[in-house]
């Protein structure tokens, strides 16, 4: 109930800052669904939302629960905490719940932000949700968000009024699975390599075929495989 009360709210600060633009609503089907995005800054958690008629789910890391500056307001809109572990498979549950009741759960399959604006290779917790509950994968491209709130900025930019864009891109469906049991490693790196490609495509993003910020040894993110560079 808070969550409806706070998003108008919200929508009117940051409309008066910034120029907002949403694009591909009707994409998202009834029911069930997983929004895939890119990441460019904190504020993209916002955005993303905001711009959405329906309620999204995000799957966020703990430790921005663990902030007053941002705990508050991710628990009473709803957000799922993703920590290490088992706090990973406990997300993960909790995110096919959210799904199997017929909501939305959003989630950055990047599993941080860019740090120079090009997309980068998806971990595979996105394709996990996808074939484990048949609900279909609706790629989001936001777009002006590292403009408004700059990496290492403390505060938005509320002067410019940088204009935000949202889009959502079709939705891609994959077959259900039974079970783990069929979630081989392939698999999982398939499906999340056509989200991606999915993605890049609606953000016109340089594309990198590597984890972001990582080297050597990567451990794919939410419940992911592990694999080796190069």
């Amino acid at each position: 109930m808070l969550y409806w009360v706070l998003k108008p709210i919200f929508w009117v600060l940051l409309h008066s800052f910034f120029s907002l633009r949403r694009r591909g609503v009707e994409n998202t089907p009834p029911g069930a669904a997983i929004v895939a995005a890119n990441h460019l800054s904190l504020i993209d958690s916002l955005f993303i939302p905001l711009l959405h008629p329906r309620r999204l789910r995000f799957l966020a890391k703990q430790r921005y629960f663990d902030s007053w500056k941002t705990g508050w307001l991710l628990r009473i809109s709803g957000q799922i905490p993703l920590g290490a572990g088992d706090g990973t498979r406990e997300a993960l549950q909790e995110a096919l719940r959210v799904l199997r009741a017929g909501g939305i759960v959003a989630i950055y399959p990047e599993g941080t932000r860019s740090p120079d604006g090009r997309l980068y290779r998806g971990r595979t917790g996105v394709a996990r949700l996808a074939l484990l509950s048949g609900a279909p994968v609706v790629p989001c491209a936001i777009r002006g968000s590292d403009r408004a709130l700059r990496r290492g900025a403390r505060f938005p930019d509320l002067r410019s009024r940088v204009r935000v864009e949202v889009e959502f891109g079709p939705p891609l469906r994959f077959e259900q699975v039974a079970g783990e049991h069929e979630l081989t490693r392939e698999r999982l790196r398939e499906v999340t390599d056509e989200i991606m490609k999915a993605i890049a495509e609606l953000s016109g993003q340089e594309y990198v075929d590597r984890y972001s910020g990582q080297a050597g040894s990567e451990t794919d993110g939410p419940a992911g495989d592990r694999r080796r560079a190069g």
